[in-house]
């Protein structure tokens, strides 16, 4: 959950919480109401074996109406952020509704003490002005009136926090809960890492097998024909097939070393590594760099190139494209990739190529999202946290 814990982390209580507050001594007494009339009614039922697990199912419903209500308030007029997906036990509703029902009774106890005070301050202000009140007794009341005063307010702040952190326990995960969370996380980023690994290979492997190691063969029969034929002209023409043979097999060469990791990435940065993307690209590629001047951590910089890198294969090998866009924004702590294509759009999120595109990304904590209705275009968004 975010927000301002009702003024107590903020240090100050605005007008808008203190209509929370007063919200919440309603709620807190209308709670009150409901125990008190649930324990009438349903008890009997809750005691008898028989009919106690839909006693049970009734006090449940009736107390998420209770805790929809809290959470609305608490969203209201304090600003609070809660989890939508996040399924609450009933027995911590419950405990949430009990002791709400403590501490807004307690706070309307305090809020009647602060009216209390004003009315005592109003009549001293009268005494003041008629004359009947001499500064021994002026003296003496306001003192009283100023620690009073400076008591009730700590209260309220104090008990304004504890609602703030009660809300929290109740409909946002725990600590314990985040811990775990984030522990399956990162078991689950740290077994799709390893999968895109052994992913990137294979595809490695078939790369060199199907490609440069099949041009090799033909580049060694090239040159073993034309060391056995005795036509010179037919040698020096296997010689010059042989030599254009050997200059693809570089091209593909280093077309393999640059999808593993290319050199200028470590060399002259990710502005220029994507540039060289937009060179050996088929398609019309048009690149925006605005990350600033400011140097990016190399597994941000690795991350995003791969990335695009990714993005603009898939969209020449099967989206039909004819042009694709790459756009690389900074903001504060967060590094943006946008990729676009004007393809025919229908790419599988859950295919191999952004599967493990995701988990890259998961790794460094980022999140990757994928927009491709039939007929396109395809969108690829990847945020990347820098700090």
């Amino acid at each position: 959950m975010q927000g301002d814990e009702g003024g107590g982390a903020g240090g100050r209580l605005t007008g808008r919480s203190l209509v929370g507050v007063l919200l919440g001594c309603l709620t807190a007494l209308l709670g009150g109401l409901s125990f008190l009339g649930a324990g009438a009614v349903l008890g009997p039922f809750l005691l008898w074996p028989r009919t106690r697990p839909r006693a049970r199912r009734v006090l449940a419903a009736g107390a998420r109406r209770l805790a929809g209500l809290e959470r609305s308030r608490r969203s209201a007029f304090f600003g609070d952020r809660f989890p939508g997906p996040y399924e609450v036990p009933d027995r911590r509703l419950l405990r949430y509704l009990a002791a709400r029902v403590g501490t807004g009774l307690v706070s309307g106890v305090v809020l009647g003490l602060l009216g209390f005070g004003a009315v005592l301050a109003v009549l001293l202000v009268r005494g003041v002005v008629r004359g009947s009140l001499d500064w021994t007794e002026l003296l003496g009341q306001l003192l009283l009136g100023g620690v009073l005063l400076f008591l009730d307010v700590q209260g309220l702040y104090a008990l304004t926090a504890l609602d703030a952190r009660l809300a929290r326990a109740c409909f946002g995960p725990s600590e314990r809960e985040l811990l775990r969370r984030r522990i399956d996380e990162l078991a689950l980023s740290r077994a799709a890492v390893v999968q895109a690994v052994d992913t990137e290979r294979r595809r490695i492997e078939r790369d060199l097998h199907d490609g440069v190691q099949q041009r090799l063969v033909a580049l060694a029969m090239l040159l073993g024909r034309a060391r056995r034929g005795r036509d010179p002209e037919q040698a020096d023409a296997l010689l010059r097939q042989a030599h254009q043979e050997a200059r693809d097999v570089l091209a593909e060469l280093r077309d393999v070393a640059w999808r593993v990791y290319p050199a200028a990435l470590d060399s002259l940065g990710l502005e220029e590594a994507l540039g060289g993307v937009a060179q050996r690209c088929a398609l019309s590629l048009r690149v925006r760099f605005e990350a600033g001047d400011a140097p990016l951590p190399r597994s941000v910089e690795t991350a995003a190139y791969f990335v695009v890198s990714e993005a603009v294969t898939n969209a020449a090998k099967h989206s039909s494209a004819s042009a694709v866009s790459v756009r690389v924004t900074r903001v504060g702590p967060l590094l943006t990739v946008r990729v676009e294509d004007d393809g025919r759009g229908g790419a599988d999120p859950a295919g191999s190529g952004l599967t493990g595109l995701r988990s890259r990304v998961a790794a460094l904590d980022g999140t990757l999202r994928v927009d491709s209705p039939l007929g396109g275009p395809t969108t690829l968004v990847a945020e990347l946290p820098c700090a």
